[in-house]
C-alpha cells in the first residue's frame, strides 16, 4: 500500500520540492497554517501570496499532501525562470515537428500533473495569451498541445503563487480578470519573517543545528546575546531563505559551538559595513551582560542606526535599504530614539 512518504518522492518540476516541515509558532504563522489546512481537502484552486523567500513552495507542498490528491504527483514550475516563448510548450507540451527542434512528442506539466497538483510559482510572469489557455484548462479540463488540434483531457488542481500585485496587473491589462477569479477560490497570505514575532530564533536554532550536523560537529550551536539581538533586529528582506543562508554561514565560520559573528552581507568586509555586513560579539563599556535584555537590544539598534546613517551619508532611504528595513520602519526607529540623547 502506498504511503504519503512514497508519494512525496514523486514530486517533480523546477524546484525538486522536498517536504521539510515549515517551522513557526507565531500567531501570524499559525493562522496561516490553519487556513491552509482548512482549504487543503477542498478540490479547488488556491492562490498563495507572499514575498520572496517566505516559503511559498513549501506551502504548496503542504497543500498537496493534505489534500485528497496526495497519492498523485505534485508538479512544480517556476514561471519566472522561463522565457515567454517557452512557457506554453512547457505547460502544455508539443507534438513532433511543432517547431524547430521538436524531434518528438513531449508531454507538458499539465499532463505530468494528471490526478495531482500543478504548482505555478510566479504566475504573474505568464503571458496573457498563455493565460487564456490555462483558463480553458481550469474551466473545461482540456487543452491542445503546441502543434496539435487534438484535445487532451486532464484532472489537475492548480496551486498558484506570486509576490506580484495581480489586481494591479489586471488593471494594466497584463493579467486576465477571469483567470484571477478562477484561481483565487482561496487566497492565502504567507506572512513575511519580520511579522512572525518569536519565529526568528526558533528557525535560527533549527538551521544552525542542521548545519552543524552536516559539518560533523557534535555540539549544538549556541548564539551569544549580541548575535540574537542582531538576528532579531534585522529586517529580513529575503525572509526565511535569507535567514537560513545567514545562519548556515555563521555556523560554518565559527570555530566553536558559540556563534558570535553574524554576517548579513558577505560581499562587504565587516569593518566597512557594520550594520548589514556583520555584528560581532563585543563587550561594550560596562559589559553588555550586566544589562537587561531590553537595554542590550536598544543599544544594538542605536548602534546599527548610527552606523547605517554614517555609511549612507545620512541619506535615510539608503540607510533603510542597508539595514533591510522599509523606509517608514527606519523612520519609526529614528523617532523612537530621537529625544532620548542616543541619536541627535
Amino acid at each position: 500500500m502506498k504511503t504519503k512518504r512514497d508519494s512525496q518522492r514523486r514530486i517533480s518540476g523546477s524546484y525538486g520540492l522536498g517536504i521539510p516541515e515549515a517551522l513557526g509558532e507565531s500567531e501570524a504563522f499559525l493562522e496561516f497554517r490553519e487556513r491552509l489546512s482548512r482549504v487543503a481537502p477542498i478540490d479547488r484552486p488556491v492562490l498563495i501570496l507572499g514575498e520572496r523567500g517566505t516559503g511559498k513552495e513549501l506551502a504548496a507542498s503542504r497543500l498537496h499532501f493534505l489534500s485528497k490528491r496526495w497519492q498523485g504527483p505534485l508538479v512544480a514550475l517556476n514561471c519566472a525562470a522561463l522565457t515567454p516563448s517557452l512557457i506554453e510548450s512547457e505547460l502544455f507540451g508539443y507534438e513532433k515537428g511543432a517547431f524547430t527542434g521538436a524531434l518528438e512528442r513531449r508531454p507538458g506539466r499539465f499532463e505530468s500533473a494528471h490526478s495531482g497538483t500543478l504548482f505555478l510559482d510566479e504566475i504573474g510572469s505568464i503571458p496573457v495569451e498563455v493565460q487564456e489557455k490555462i483558463l480553458r484548462v481550469v474551466e473545461y479540463g482540456s487543452f491542445e498541445r503546441v502543434g496539435s488540434s487534438s484535445r487532451v483531457e486532464v484532472d489537475v488542481r492548480i496551486v498558484a503563487a506570486t509576490n506580484a500585485n495581480l489586481a494591479a496587473m489586471v488593471a494594466e491589462g497584463r493579467f486576465k480578470q477571469d483567470l484571477l477569479d478562477r484561481i483565487s477560490f482561496e487566497v492565502l497570505f504567507l506572512p513575511p519573517l519580520r511579522e512572525r514575532t518569536g519565529d526568528i530564533m526558533l528557525l535560527a536554532h533549527h538551521f544552525a543545528a542542521k548545519m552543524a550536523f552536516e559539518m560533523g560537529r557534535t555540539q549544538v550551536p549556541r548564539f551569544t546575546n549580541e548575535a540574537v539581538a542582531a538576528l532579531e533586529s534585522y529586517g529580513w528582506p529575503g525572509n526565511v531563505r535569507e535567514l537560513k543562508n545567514v545562519v548556515e554561514r555563521a555556523v560554518y565560520r565559527s570555530d566553536s559551538s558559540l556563534i558570535e559573528e553574524i554576517v548579513f552581507n558577505p560581499f562587504k568586509p565587516l569593518e566597512s559595513m557594520p550594520a548589514r555586513g556583520g555584528v560581532k560579539a563585543e563587550k561594550p563599556s560596562g559589559g553588555i551582560l550586566k544589562r537587561s535584555f531590553k537595554e542590550a537590544v536598544q543599544e544594538l539598534e542605536v548602534r546599527l542606526l548610527r552606523d547605517a546613517l554614517e555609511e549612507a551619508r545620512f541619506n535615510q532611504r539608503r540607510a533603510a535599504r542597508m539595514l533591510g528595513l522599509r523606509y517608514h520602519q527606519f523612520r519609526g526607529m529614528l523617532k523612537k530614539y530621537r529625544g532620548t540623547g542616543y541619536i541627535g
